[in-house]
């Protein structure tokens, strides 16, 4: 599509929806099986062999690319060396690598394989890997020297494919990636499965607690391509980068297998995230379509203003992970010319509300959204009846009515989450008349103050426009007279400093913005706030704190 012509209506693409004829674009089928390399890999390299996959950058500047032709000849290599170690279809093999070609191979060689690929970060300590393997009994470990140590003491250790230089000593069992690779041929018939069985294994981000288990199966690819074409709005003209960590759902889905699935290469970069190399990836790649987080744009805007010649050289930025702060699209808009729509999704769904760049619809700042084409959504209240338009509740996937949705339950527990014909998010939100969702915040989240009920992200979002402020968290405070008293924490901006007549403006700033009954009654200034390993905000945790300091 050519810049000038004009978008597709969001309502008839969303009426016109048809899974059959979107089944058509995968080379596999329900009768006879689906194989995700395939899919990802093989099918793009028979139609254009020289076609790039994947284009690959470190932090020390050196940069490579890959064909699909490559990755598929390699990924046969790694299914032989599987199936050599025992490996067999459904077995679990695990992967925690930095973003570098040998991680796209690991992956697309285990699907070829028939196993099942399960994302370690490798910020990991040990005891969440730990919890992570025990979920799931993987066979298999593929690191690095970086990351080899953190499986001692794990019992049962197990047994990894290292990537090491050829002298590197190794545990008994443990083998060597290129020494063994070299080994076998890049021929390796790929095992088909039906699209129920799973292909990855994911865990949950452990926002609210101990992350589970969460299969997805082979279905759940066109869900993936939806999400590319019409959410980033992916064409075939535009260099592509998802800075989001493949260790994760939002890395894994739509910086991996969303783009392959396209047949469009995909960008890593392997180096810490710092505003200057993200400046760089887009200048030296020419990146026109850019995904991450908020946490990550947050620190974009931190570093001050973007390099002169940015602007205007990016087409279309996507925010998934949390909501999108208006103040995070206002900067983008004036400094580097980007429109940046937010998307909502989860680990257990993938994206399902969007601001879709490929798509015509109305936009509203701080909005997730309309439903993605393929689902319907609906606000519940406490008995599951769906409630009108403008009334908070809890966000819900109306199963029946939601051909795209793949999730069935976590791994070995049991959910409360799916019931009555919903699969219920956990999020409170609403909707308005004409369909677009406007998110208030995890249930545990939400605030309940002498009868009201408030969404942190509105005054998040309010702190964050002062100056003063680059993050904020906000909780209730128990409170016998109110129950709940709004507290917020507040990371200060560089020149700055904690002071009781800046907490006092602040307070006052949100006063205004907001509602006299909104605003932070008690204001703590922190050095960092407590985080997963994506990059969300874990209230729970500044809860739990002040109950321990209630009690103490």
């Amino acid at each position: 599509m050519n810049d000038s012509e004009p978008l597709p209506d969001y309502h008839a693409a969303y009426a016109g929806f048809n899974l059959p004829d979107l089944l058509s674009c995968l080379s596999g089928a329900p009768d006879t099986g689906y194989n995700a390399c395939v899919e990802c890999c093989d099918r793009h390299a028979a139609r254009n062999p020289d076609a790039i996959a994947l284009d690959w950058e470190d932090q020390s500047g050196a940069r490579a690319q890959y064909s699909f032709a490559n990755l598929r000849d390699d990924a046969a290599r790694f299914a032989n060396l599987l199936t050599a170690q025992g490996i067999k279809p459904g077995d679990v093999v695990a992967g925690m690598l930095p973003r570098i070609p040998e991680l796209l191979v690991c992956i697309l060689g285990a699907w070829r394989a028939g196993a099942v690929y399960q994302p370690f970060f490798t910020a990991f300590g040990p005891s969440a890997i730990e919890h992570r393997l025990k979920t799931s009994q993987a066979r298999l470990m593929v690191t690095d020297l970086a990351n080899i140590a953190k499986l001692d003491g794990i019992a049962p250790r197990p047994r990894a494919i290292l990537i090491a230089p050829p002298e590197a000593a190794l545990a008994p069992g443990d083998i060597n990636l290129h020494m063994e690779l070299a080994r076998f041929a890049p021929d390796f018939t790929p095992v088909l499965r039906r699209g129920e069985e799973m292909f990855m294994l994911m865990s949950t981000s452990g926002t609210t607690g101990l992350p589970k288990g969460v299969p997805v199966p082979l279905n759940a690819m066109p869900a993936f391509y939806i999400y590319m074409r019409d959410a980033i709005g992916l064409r075939a003209s535009d260099k592509f980068w998802n800075i989001a960590d493949p260790g994760w759902a939002y890395g894994l889905y739509y910086a991996v297998i969303g783009p392959l699935l396209l047949g469009h290469a995909t960008t890593l970069y392997n180096g810490p995230f710092t505003a200057q190399s993200t400046y760089r990836i887009i200048a030296s790649h020419g990146i026109t379509n850019l995904a991450g987080s908020p946490t990550a744009f947050r620190m974009l805007i931190a570093a001050g203003a973007p390099p002169p010649g940015l602007k205007s050289r990016l087409r279309a930025v996507s925010s998934a992970g949390e909501p999108l702060n208006p103040e995070v699209i206002r900067w983008f808009a004036a400094e580097l010319g980007a429109p940046i729509y937010d998307h909502y999704g989860q680990t257990e769904l993938g994206m399902v509300v969007n601001n879709h760049h490929a798509l015509d619809h109305e936009h509203h700042a701080g909005a997730a959204g309309f439903p993605m084409p393929g689902y319907r959504v609906a606000v519940l209240d406490d008995h599951d009846a769906e409630l009108p338009a403008n009334a908070p509740g809890t966000l819900a996937v109306d199963i029946a009515r939601s051909p795209l949705l793949w999730f069935r339950g976590y791994l070995n527990q049991p959910t409360s989450a799916i019931a009555n014909g919903y699969y219920r998010t956990g999020d409170m939100v609403e909707m308005s008349p004409t369909g677009y969702v406007s998110f208030v915040g995890r249930n545990d989240d939400v605030i309940t103050s002498s009868g009201y009920r408030i969404g942190p992200f509105d005054v998040e979002s309010a702190l964050l426009e002062h100056p003063a402020v680059i993050e904020a968290a906000v909780i209730g405070k128990p409170d016998p007279e109110r129950t709940e008293i709004v507290k917020a924490f507040v990371v200060l901006a560089p020149g700055f400093e904690a002071t009781d007549g800046l907490a006092e403006a602040l307070r006052l700033h949100v006063r205004h913005r907001l509602s006299a009954h909104a605003y932070p009654r008690e204001i703590a200034f922190i050095e960092q706030l407590p985080k997963t390993p994506s990059g969300k905000i874990q209230r729970f945790v500044l809860r739990q704190g002040e109950r321990k300091t209630a009690a103490f």
